[in-house]
């Protein structure tokens, strides 16, 4: 006698399966669904939608604390093409815009490719982020009292190795380079993380053909590691790009906009607009100006860096 065939268990429990109806999936989830999305959606429209749809109505009003906004059309945005100091504090954030991008993305890129290719300790990573967990009231201060004039260690230094002291914070041409200093500093290590997720994304593979091919590492840095990183240094360009434009805290807290207007980013003019002189329709067309600008800005970085292509596809 032949003995039946043995089929297998996950076989034969599609078959006991097989002609049964199939469980509708998903109905009755969207009420869940709805449930859990309800506080993320209800912070979205209160902090984000709603003043943003506020503060575009107001730009197109004259509005101080004392009255009632009162409708004048595009003169806002007309007085701001003619405004100079808008002109200037532009000119003056594009500068540190350049200075804080620049130093901040190729010291993060070194960072990111020693710890992805030299060091696999935890400790040695976890170092590098921690000027960014520092608050950056703190971080500007502790860097405002080391740079001093008088008592500032770092120009204590600077006169006895000769140099002579430097008016870091209170000299027109140091202003806008230390503040970049200081934010690059603090800004680094967060730049340098995530930029060694995306070396984390590559795979082993590829570098092991090229050494099998003799390519030296800086070949390999050039020709392999950077165009293969593109979609992450583009998403970390929007991100600092956009950050830097924003800068205020380390501003405030060391010159305050000085001296003169050496260090008058557009986020300082702003707030000085809106709660020094009261003219709360005049900051928010500078806000909406500034809004434009960055998604303008966030746009074309994406469009032509090729953020959306990747080789590794």
């Amino acid at each position: 006698m032949t003995a039946p065939p043995v089929v297998p268990a996950p076989a034969r429990a599609l078959r006991r399966k097989a002609g049964t109806p199939r469980p509708e999936v998903g109905k009755g989830d969207l009420g869940i669904a709805l449930l859990f999305i309800a506080p993320a959606a209800l912070g979205l429209v209160t902090f984000y939608l709603w003043p943003t749809v506020r503060g575009l109505y107001l730009s197109f009003t004259e509005f101080s604390l004392f009255g009632s906004p009162e409708l004048i059309g595009f003169d806002n945005y007309v007085a701001i093409a003619q405004d100079a100091l808008f002109w200037n504090s532009m000119k003056v954030t594009l500068w540190y815009v350049v200075l804080n991008i620049g130093f901040q993305t190729v010291i993060a890129l070194g960072l990111a490719v020693l710890m992805h290719r030299l060091t696999k300790s935890g400790i040695i990573r976890g170092s590098i982020l921690l000027p960014y967990l520092i608050a950056p009231v703190i971080a500007a201060l502790l860097w405002f009292w080391m740079l001093d004039y008088q008592i500032g260690i770092v120009n204590s230094f600077l006169e006895w190795s000769g140099i002579g002291r430097i008016a870091f914070f209170g000299n027109e041409s140091w202003a806008i380079p230390t503040i970049a200093f200081v934010n690059v500093w603090k800004h680094m290590g967060y730049t340098a993380l995530l930029i060694f997720a995306g070396l984390q994304t590559i795979p082993t593979s590829v570098y092991e053909a090229a050494a099998v091919d003799g390519s030296t590492e800086w070949k390999t840095f050039w020709r392999i590691t950077l165009p293969l990183l593109r979609p992450v240094l583009v998403l970390v360009l929007i991100i600092t790009v956009t950050g830097s434009f924003q800068v205020f805290d380390t501003v405030a807290v060391t010159t305050g906009g000085g001296p003169g207007n050496a260090s008058r980013v557009i986020q300082v003019y702003i707030v000085e607009r809106a709660f020094e002189r009261s003219d709360f329709g005049y900051a928010a067309a500078l806000s909406a100006v500034l809004f434009v600008i960055l998604a303008v800005v966030a746009w074309a970085q994406n469009k032509f860096l090729g953020g959306n292509e990747s080789d590794l596809a």
